[in-house]
């Protein structure tokens, strides 16, 4: 791997690797750092909803984490109790800033209050303001400061008009350079693809953005050669929601070539991402030990695929779906 944003860079001038990951999957706390999400059959994994019993099952997932190689984890501000429960057990287990990578987001407020559902409140609140950054830049390096190698803006948009704030970029940049923390941004709307264009042109010669986190699977493909522009620009790519917050998972062809492969459904699904040529660092959603360790048969399915190029284009042919049905179906996923 080269010495990019995922490769941990700690040096100042982002040359020197902490270390290599060992893998290019992590681990989101989307799911395992709040009581609500939107992942399909969550009621069936998890069992109590109250802080307590959410601290504990996370601890569970990041010791499987840990003690299978994974050495990346992904949080965010909106993640409800993400960053607090990640610090807790970076802390409590004694593993140093130098051992692991530790990306993070700012740009959503936390509004569930500890809820499941919230009969029609938002979960998360967008606040991309200047104020917003500094604010939640602040609660971010109280929490898990010393850990934090990226620090993203959470679902960047055009509409939000933050990629053109020159405040906030600015602010970005002196974080960039004050705190050492490399800066990416987070993508998920129907119009990927051109929020990853705009992104690589911000900070005009002087690029901004070291990562890029999007949502790509086998059923929405649209950024493909927007990522593949931005990888060969020298920009990480990260991948969110490679099972599709489930619904992959339904998938009838990716199901059956699971079958033929004689592999996990899910394993395939994160493998298909993981072979694209854009060398995407994937995130696994697991809020189990079992699901992680599933979801971890993915490095091998991807070799396979890799070697294969030929059944990948196949199985991405199968699977695709129209991205307006997409981004539809995915703002009708309930909160459970």
């Amino acid at each position: 791997m080269r010495a990019g944003v995922l490769a941990c860079a700690i040096s100042a001038m982002g040359l020197s690797p902490k270390f290599e990951i060992p893998k290019r999957i992590g681990v989101g706390l989307a799911a395992l750092g709040r009581p609500g999400y939107i992942n399909l059959g969550r009621e069936q994994h998890l069992g109590g909803r109250d802080e307590a019993s959410m601290q504990a099952q996370a601890f569970v997932v990041l010791d499987a984490a840990w003690a299978s190689g994974v050495r990346w984890f992904d949080a965010a501000r909106s993640y409800g109790k993400a960053e607090e429960f990640l610090g807790a057990w970076l802390r409590e287990r004694g593993i140093k800033p130098s051992e692991v990578c530790v990306s993070s987001k700012w740009g959503y407020r936390y509004n569930a209050g500890w809820r499941v559902t919230t009969d029609g409140e938002p979960h998360e609140i967008k606040d991309h303001s200047l104020a917003h950054l500094r604010s939640q830049t602040l609660e971010t390096a109280a929490l898990i400061g010393d850990y934090v190698d990226l620090y993203q803006i959470h679902s960047a948009t055009l509409d939000s008009g933050v990629l053109d704030d020159e405040a906030v970029l600015a602010e970005l940049r002196a974080i960039k350079a004050e705190r050492g923390w490399r800066i990416g941004a987070s993508v998920s709307s129907p119009a990927q693809a051109d929020v990853v264009a705009k992104a690589l042109e911000a900070g005009g010669d002087e690029k901004l953005f070291d990562a890029l986190q999007v949502t790509y699977n086998v059923l929405e493909q649209g950024p493909h050669d927007a990522l593949v522009r931005a990888a060969e620009a020298g920009v990480d790519i990260i991948v969110k929601e490679a099972m599709a917050n489930g619904r992959a998972l339904e998938c009838a062809p990716l199901v059956a070539k699971a079958a033929e492969l004689d592999v996990a459904p899910d394993a395939l699904a994160l493998a298909a991402v993981l072979a694209q040529p854009f060398r995407p660092h994937v995130l696994s959603g697991a809020v189990t030990a079992d699901q992680l360790a599933s979801n971890l048969g993915a490095d091998a399915c991807a070799r396979r695929l890799a070697d294969d190029p030929d059944l990948l284009a196949e199985l991405m042919r199968a699977c695709r779906q129209d991205g307006a049905a997409y981004w539809k179906d995915r703002g009708a996923l309930a909160w459970n």
